[in-house]
């Protein structure tokens, strides 16, 4: 390897040694004046089992592709990059350990660790705040951690193709979030926090374990693209009816909030001023109830697009208090149900 520059494709700003059999990268044998001006610099499809520090000497790097070599660590000297904007290191042997410790100082907006061996997302990874696409497909991620709510920029987020069992409710943190990307993991349930999510438009959960979707989800007002398929929601529902029997606290709760009785802050403990602000309306609209900690928890069948029928999870104060669809025997297959999802808002709800 006598003459990398001889060999790569050149053009104004990119320098391209891909698919070249490459086990080593020496960056000396490029000039002074082809660094400085290199922005884009591909190193992908090569043999290369460690990235070299003298990547450092690219300056002015803005984007780096060293996807499908053999790499199980990233070396220190890519924190030196300053103006880098863009690392695509996908199908290496990278994990969790193979970050240099300051590679969150970096002011990478797109991200892609698809296809590597990380069991964790790396803390390093939660302090780029100017993250706008984070992709981590098809790795051994068991969870997302709440750090996740750190990425305050984040538009993108692809963790399809992993082992993660659940979404927590920091993901509701992230105010640009536009596609989130769940699908092939062991996820079981949907947290209601993701209404707060105003920006998400595409929504990808096929290939889960999910038996319902929280009724939360109607809110989400600029979904267009919701898929469920290979989930058991789609080919079995949950009928099951758990109640837990309100305690007297909850049901002085229940009789000041149901009642409008008149209370100030003087007149109560502020732990009981904060439990009482805990209330939850009944969702049935036949009821003017309220709970706390008791509910009934039901499946409700809501019509998606006057073609879908999901069952969403529904909460009610009472098993007495049953919303006009569940009254009727027939409701899992024939109920109307009075929040259908208009069909020019969801534009396309996979189920198979």
């Amino acid at each position: 390897m006598e003459n990398h520059e001889g060999a790569a494709a050149v053009s104004d700003g990119v320098l391209d040694f891909s698919r070249m059999s490459l086990n080593t990268f020496n960056a000396d044998s490029v000039s002074s004046e082809r660094k400085r001006e290199t922005k884009q610099l591909y190193l992908n499809y090569n043999r290369l089992a460690s990235l070299p520090s003298s990547v450092s000497l690219f300056c002015n790097l803005e984007f780096l592709d060293i996807s499908s070599n053999g790499l199980s660590n990233i070396c220190e000297g890519i924190t030196r990059l300053t103006k880098l904007k863009t690392l695509i290191a996908k199908n290496n042997r990278l994990d969790e350990f193979s970050l240099p410790k300051e590679f969150g100082s970096l002011q990478l907006e797109v991200l892609n660790f698809s296809g590597n061996r990380f069991q964790e997302i790396p803390l390093q990874c939660m302090k780029l705040l100017r993250l706008e696409s984070l992709s981590l497909g098809g790795n051994r991620l068991k969870s997302i951690p709440a750090e996740i709510e750190n990425l305050v920029s984040l538009e993108l987020l692809y963790l399809g193709g992993n082992l993660i069992t659940a979404i927590p409710p920091e993901v509701a943190n992230l105010p640009y979030l536009t596609y989130l990307v769940l699908c092939d993991n062991r996820i079981q349930s949907v947290p209601p926090q993701l209404t707060r999510l105003h920006s998400l438009r595409s929504l990808s959960l096929h290939n889960n374990l999910l038996t319902y979707l929280p009724r939360e989800i109607l809110s989400l007002v600029h979904l267009q693209e919701l898929s469920l398929r290979g989930n058991p929601l789609v080919v079995r529902f949950v009928k099951e009816m758990t109640y837990d029997p309100p305690s007297l606290l909850e049901l002085a709760g229940r009789t000041i909030k149901s009642r409008n009785i008149p209370y100030f802050p003087c007149d109560l403990p502020s732990n009981l001023l904060h439990y009482l602000d805990l209330a939850s309306k009944c969702p049935n609209p036949k009821c003017a109830g309220v709970y706390f900690d008791s509910c009934v928890r039901q499946i409700k069948f809501v019509d998606f697009c006057g073609k879908y029928r999901l069952p969403l999870m529904h909460y009610l104060c009472s098993p007495e208090c049953t919303s006009p669809c569940s009254s009727n025997p027939q409701s899992d297959a024939e109920s109307e149900d009075e929040s259908s999802v208009p069909a020019d808002r969801l534009q396309r709800v996979l189920l198979g």
